[in-house]
């Protein structure tokens, strides 16, 4: 069996010819990982990763006829420089010091465009989850709350659901006992 990073080269093929159909009827190429992956019985995230791996790796002639005529293509990465990190976290948290929600604030920092946006966010969550401590600094120097923890986020998200699931039983039931009450009250021709 002739593997090309880890997959046969008919799966290959197969992964790359549902792409280039999928992208060719407008579908999204998340849309497509997770798809393809449910499919597959493979992570979306494993699957957005190997179709990448394969696009560099155009030397290899069976990708390169595997990829022929297709025009698909990666853009490169851009990291951020620590200059940038800095310069957009210092935007990010001004905006946020507008009172705007951290989506908003993005939104606004990225001028509208989506990729632009999206490369934002990721690397604000980033920083949220690996250097919170560097977000706290800009945000005491914006003037703003310090941020939560991922983890405190996500418990704050988790104590919110488990309240709303119990208020909405506590409404079902008081629900219940008006209706049993207004029968009885019936009954007794009250």
């Amino acid at each position: 069996m002739n593997k090309i990073n880890g997959y046969t080269e008919e799966e290959a093929t197969g992964l790359i010819e549902y792409i280039y159909t999928g992208k060719n009827a407008g579908k999204t190429l998340s849309y497509l990982f997770e798809t393809y992956g449910k499919e597959h019985s493979r992570a979306k995230g494993s699957v957005r990763n190997y179709y990448y791996a394969l696009l560099k790796k155009r030397d290899d002639s069976r990708v390169e006829r595997i990829l022929e005529g297709k025009d698909l293509h990666a853009e490169t990465i851009r990291p951020f420089t620590e200059e940038e990190t800095d310069e957009m976290l210092k935007k990010v948290l001004a905006e946020k010091s507008k009172g705007l929600s951290v989506r908003r604030a993005i939104i606004n920092v990225a001028g509208g465009d989506e990729k632009q946006m999206l490369r934002i966010q990721n690397k604000y969550r980033n920083l949220l989850k690996k250097q919170p401590e560097r977000v706290a600094k800009f945000a005491r120097e914006a003037g703003i709350p310090e941020e939560k923890s991922f983890l405190q986020r996500k418990l704050e998200r988790e104590i919110d659901m488990l309240y709303a699931r119990l208020s909405e039983e506590l409404r079902r039931e008081n629900a219940a006992l008006k209706a049993e009450l207004e029968k009885l009250r019936r009954e007794r021709g009250e």
